[in-house]
């Protein structure tokens, strides 16, 4: 039976792609994987600029195909993230050590840029409260809120701006990638460490202390409890108590009737409520705090009111970077999980555009930062909502509330906004995902456990950069150690796999088949050859034990995408050692950019081009016909390497 070369004549050796072609490739790769002008293709012009203005500005591609029909649930959606909007902005404008109004502000610009820009159709538009802890903590540091609450709000509009700038240069540049660095896990440690110590600052008002620490850890915020007890008021425990049992009531209630949402959804604004007319008649009594006066009128311009003083600088930028990627992680991650329960798609680049320009025009309207938070999106998708009309509806309710019921929500009890900011947090301190993540992946496990200590122990901004660091490290880790893998044939098959995995699979006599799973480049080509070297010399041993000797190794290179010098370098070597110790080697499966780049360096001409397989199954059956075949190749002494230096 003649050795088979049926492989030789189907393995591609024509000549490689120019690198214009290969650049363009990457470019597209790299940037725009999911091919976001497909659709411009052969249109005549008038059509592709139609298309563009659609994709670009989405509500052109929905509105004209909007009904009244699909109005109705929209307006019944509107209304109801509304009443969550209203309690909810005024409580966040609290953590963020802002009056309150501007809460209220930032619920009724937003909403507006999102719907013209927004692709998707769940996302209610509103502020959140990690963002919220995490601007006054960080300006903070610089400015006192107290000390000069004119300095901080221009701060934190500021912060605002770079945030906008930040995520909309981001988007534009299509660096969405940037966002992937916060990992599942990093994201639930963070929460739910943010959410511990948001609960725990909520002691101040259901206890009715007047003076409080600016500091965020758990250590400063008990302390400052404890060292005020003179400060506390058993009637503001007492209403805290009550309002705080009723929110989770309610969401109890939701959880078992799902069709009762809107009860839930209601609540804090029925809370608000009722503390607005028990404090009503309570007033001038100083047990029970109050939000003060709420200005009624529509949003101010605050364009002039950014400073970009050097001597500030840092920490606005600090604060807009960080909150402005956790405003994306969280918006670009509830928009693709509700848009999946549709068997809809959203545009991750688009959305960052639209969260950066609702920023902007925020920061310039007396707004602060504001994404796609998970309560309001939830209500808004569980109402039913059709398109980004809900958060037009939403707004004008915001609107209303601004010039015709500001003076009313001014009596609302801080106790009131304490019970529904605690009522909220405890659903983010997700105990079931932690332990998910300990019995499935103990080093995710680590990762947000790093996240969620180091927000509640030292900083918000710590705790997140330690979470990401070994979230880094591992994945480094996976760069630097890939996974090699001896494999074997299943029997009554030509499938060759990991004899690890499958046991029942068989080595071939006097063949040993290596399969590497990443790309072999400066990281780990040491390691690769290492583990090729030892994969070898436990072969050799075994098989001498039985009288077998190797005399082929084959690399599966299906799963190496890319190799660089370092690495072709580093199959010289192995080629060469092999040569020594009488082995042949041969490629099998190689990808086109990696067979380009051996071509270049002219590896393929050393080894030979009959030493490339298009797969395992003819690479098997050549080197049981051929063992010779590899070195007899004309011009090349089948005792001589060429040093990698002059081959390279």
């Amino acid at each position: 039976m003649a050795p088979s070369t049926e492989s030789v004549v189907h393995v591609n050796f024509s000549n490689p792609r120019s690198f214009a072609t290969k650049f363009k490739s990457h470019l597209k790769e790299t940037f725009f994987p999911d091919d976001p002008f497909r659709q411009f293709r052969n249109e005549p012009p008038l059509r592709r600029t139609k298309k563009a203005l659609q994709y670009f500005v989405p509500i052109f591609e929905w509105l004209p195909k909007y009904t009244f029909s699909m109005f109705k649930y929209d307006v019944l959606a509107g209304i109801t993230v509304a009443s969550l909007a209203i309690p909810q902005g005024i409580s966040y404008a609290k953590l963020a050590e802002i009056p309150a109004i501007y809460g209220l502000y930032s619920s009724f610009v937003p909403p507006l840029i999102y719907a013209v820009f927004g692709s998707s159709k769940n996302i209610a538009v509103g502020t959140v409260a990690a963002a919220s802890l995490l601007i006054a903590s960080t300006i903070g540091d610089v400015v006192s809120p107290t000390a000069d609450p004119t300095l901080f709000l221009h701060l934190v509009f500021t912060a605002t701006f770079i945030t906008g700038i930040f995520q909309t240069a981001l988007g534009l540049l299509r660096l969405g990638i940037l966002v992937d660095f916060l990992s599942h896990s990093t994201i639930t440690g963070f929460m739910g460490g943010t959410a511990t110590i948001i609960i725990l600052q909520q002691l101040k008002g259901f206890l009715g202390v007047t003076h409080f620490t600016t500091k965020t850890d758990v250590v400063s915020v008990l302390r400052a409890v404890f060292s005020h007890r003179n400060e506390w008021r058993w009637e503001s425990a007492v209403m805290g108590v009550c309002f705080l049992l009723f929110l989770l009531f309610t969401v109890q209630l939701r959880k078992r009737l799902p069709r009762l949402f809107w009860v839930s959804a209601v609540a804090p604004i029925v809370t608000v409520l009722i503390g607005c007319i028990i404090a009503y008649f309570l007033r001038g009594h100083d047990a029970i705090q109050t939000v003060g006066h709420l200005k009624k009128g529509l949003n101010p311009l605050s364009i002039r009111y950014l400073n970009f003083n050097p001597k500030y600088l840092t920490a606005v930028v600090k604060a807009g970077i960080i909150t402005g990627i956790l405003g994306l992680a969280e918006g670009i991650a509830i928009g693709r999980s509700f848009a999946i329960m549709k068997n809809e798609q959203t545009d991750g680049n688009k959305e960052m555009i639209a969260f950066g320009l609702m920023n902007i025009a925020g920061s310039f309207t007396s707004c602060y930062l504001t994404t796609g938070p998970f309560s309001k999106s939830a209500v808004n998708f569980n109402a039913g909502c059709r398109t980004a009309m809900s958060n037009v509806v939403m707004a004008f309710c915001i609107m209303l509330t601004l010039l015709f019921l500001a003076s009313v929500f001014s009596y609302t009890p801080l106790v009131a906004l304490s019970a529904i900011i605690t009522s909220a947090m405890l659903g983010l301190i997700k105990y079931e995902e932690v332990y998910h993540l300990f019995k499935v992946d103990k080093f995710d496990f680590c990762i947000c456990m790093a996240a969620f200590f180091g927000v509640t122990f030292i900083s918000m901004d710590v705790g997140l950069m330690l979470s990401v660091g070994l979230s880094i490290v591992r994945a480094l880790l996976y760069v630097a150690r890939p996974a090699t893998a001896k494999l074997g044939n299943i029997p009554n098959s030509t499938l060759y796999r990991d004899i690890e995995q499958y046991p029942a699979a068989t080595s071939v006599p006097g063949v040993l088949v290596l399969q590497l799973g990443s790309p072999i480049h400066f990281a780990n080509s040491t390691y690769i050859r290492e583990r090729i070297l030892r994969w070898i010399n436990e072969e050799e041993g075994f098989s001498n034990s039985k009288g077998n000797n190797i005399e082929h190794v084959l690399l599966e290179l299906g799963g190496v995408t890319s190799i660089d010098m370092t690495g072709i370098e580093t199959l010289v070597e192995i080629l060469r050692n092999m040569q020594a110790r009488g082995i042949k080697m041969g490629l099998v499966n190689p990808r086109i950019e990696v067979l380009e780049k051996l071509m270049a360096a002219k590896f393929i001409d050393i080894i030979g081009q009959e030493a490339i397989f298009l797969s395992i199954d003819d690479a098997i059956r050549a080197s049981q016909f051929s063992l010779t075949v590899w070195t007899q190749k004309d011009g090349v002494d089948k005792d001589h390497v060429p040093d990698p230096k002059v081959l390279l």
